[in-house]
């Protein structure tokens, strides 16, 4: 069996330097000659499962030290730092990027500090409870193992006792924790669609909530009293300086739970497979919503068992985010303070429920990205009456990775037949665009004699 090997130069010269020892020092404890460690701390030569277990018999070594690019969210972590439009001159590529956490990841993790000190180029200070929250979900890739083994046991006890899932956990309420499921006519509960009652042990619900909707709620109020501890300490982990951007992640992770007690792991990512991840067939077989589902399809990377690396994102008609989830993707798309219009998700709205597909590719602020396979349909909020707002939900996956998706069949999926857009008008720097309604951020206008038409702004570096 082949050893498994990384490069990690850095990391070994910084613990050698610790220690005070030489390369030829270090070398005979390792058992290796001095200039294969030269060669290793160059990076010209991996270090292989043999080196680190000398590392760690030697020097009492932590081989998680090796992996510190994961402080700054890995590869992609950095990808969307420097997609930010103050950095667009340069065309900093993936590669640079891998060579840079490599060499020197310690200088990584400094810049990673204080970009996110600073905020991003648009103006808004420091970053926002939101975003600190969603960068600690991205962090983990929006997989929580342990919450996902506990919701997968949790749905097979209530399969158990019952055959429909909405009665099996009404069912644990009841017994486990005392506590009656009572659903209430809208004008009781005018403004709310759900309501715990502890003085007359009630988990009260409104009637205008559907039937996914309502195990949806049922499965988050059992998460809130049987997995209380382990999602505060997935939440201390994260070391928030912010009591609101906790809270937040804290809320996702509840709602991760139930998502997940809906949709266990490992049946669901069977019967994606079966179905080439079929969109409508996979709401009817798990009775969830288009929006719980596709919140459920970004997470869907457990070790061993790992599906699609699917990212998403609920957008209004104004382009305005309202979540957005990366989860594996690595995508840049979400990156952006507003959505592109020329991005095939808007005619969402216009085709009522049905889906919208789309190949877009990423333009602009150096970005370096693929090609990606979008999907989208919209949705009414949850529970809200016929004639309230709507949203699109937003699917996407690399193209190269998309073409076993029932959505997909049939479809060109090479780059020249993408649309390109770009990651919002202040952030992109395509000069051809006539739906441009704003210059981009940190570019000078230009002012001309030219045929007029072309587009709405000239501009230049």
């Amino acid at each position: 069996m082949s050893e498994t090997s990384i490069l990690a130069g850095a990391a070994l010269r910084r613990l050698r330097k610790r220690e005070g020892l030489t390369q030829a020092a270090m070398a005979e404890r390792l058992g290796i000659s001095a200039s294969y460690l030269n060669l290793i701390e160059r990076n010209r030569r991996p270090l292989t499962a043999r080196t680190v277990l000398g590392l760690v018999d030697e020097f009492d070594f932590d081989p998680r030290t090796l992996t510190q690019d994961e402080a700054v969210g890995g590869i992609d972590g950095m990808r969307r730092r420097l997609a930010d439009a103050r950095f667009a001159d340069l065309a900093i590529d993936r590669e640079d990027i891998v060579e840079w956490l490599a060499a020197a990841p310690q200088s990584a993790v400094a810049f990673a500090r204080l970009f996110d000190a600073a905020g991003q180029a648009s103006g808004d200070g420091a970053p926002t409870s939101e975003q600190l929250a969603r960068r600690e979900i991205e962090r983990w890739r929006n997989h929580f193992a342990d919450l996902d083994q506990a919701a997968e046991e949790l749905a097979d006890e209530v399969r158990l006792s019952s055959q429909d899932l909405g009665q099996g956990l009404a069912e644990r309420l009841r017994q486990r924790h005392q506590m009656s499921v009572r659903i209430l006519p809208s004008d009781v509960m005018p403004d709310r669609l759900r309501r715990l009652d502890l003085h007359a042990r009630q988990l009260q619900l409104s009637e205008m909530l559907l039937p996914a909707s309502r195990n949806f709620q049922l499965a988050l109020q059992i998460g809130l009293l049987e997995q209380r501890e382990t999602i505060r300490s997935l939440a201390a982990g994260g070391d928030f300086t912010d009591e609101a951007a906790r809270r937040l992640f804290e809320r996702h992770l509840q709602a991760y739970f139930a998502a997940a007690v809906l949709m266990p792991y490992d049946r669901f990512v069977r019967a994606c497979e079966a179905t080439g991840y079929d969109l409508p067939i996979l709401e009817r077989r798990f009775n969830v919503g288009f929006e719980q589902l596709a919140h459920r399809l970004t997470t869907l990377q457990r070790v061993g068992r790992r599906g699609l690396p699917f990212f998403m994102a609920r957008i209004d008609r104004a382009g305005q985010f309202s979540k957005r989830y990366a989860g594996a993707s690595g995508t840049l798309l979400l990156d952006a303070p507003a959505s592109c219009p020329l991005w095939t998700v808007h005619r969402a709205f216009e085709q009522g429920h049905a889906l919208v597909t789309g190949l877009v590719t990423l333009e602009g602020s150096g970005a370096g990205q693929g090609t990606w396979f979008t999907m989208a349909r919209t949705v009414a909020v949850s529970g809200a009456r016929p004639d309230a707002g709507q949203f699109a939900i937003v699917l996407g996956l690399e193209a190269s990775l998309a073409k076993n998706l029932a959505a997909a069949r049939g479809l060109a999926l090479e780059e020249s037949a993408a649309a390109p857009i770009g990651l919002g008008c202040v952030q992109c720097h395509r000069t051809d665009c006539r739906q441009r309604s704003l210059p981009p951020r940190g570019v000078a206008l230009q002012f001309s004699e030219r045929e007029r038409g072309l587009t709405p702004f000239d501009f230049g570096v």
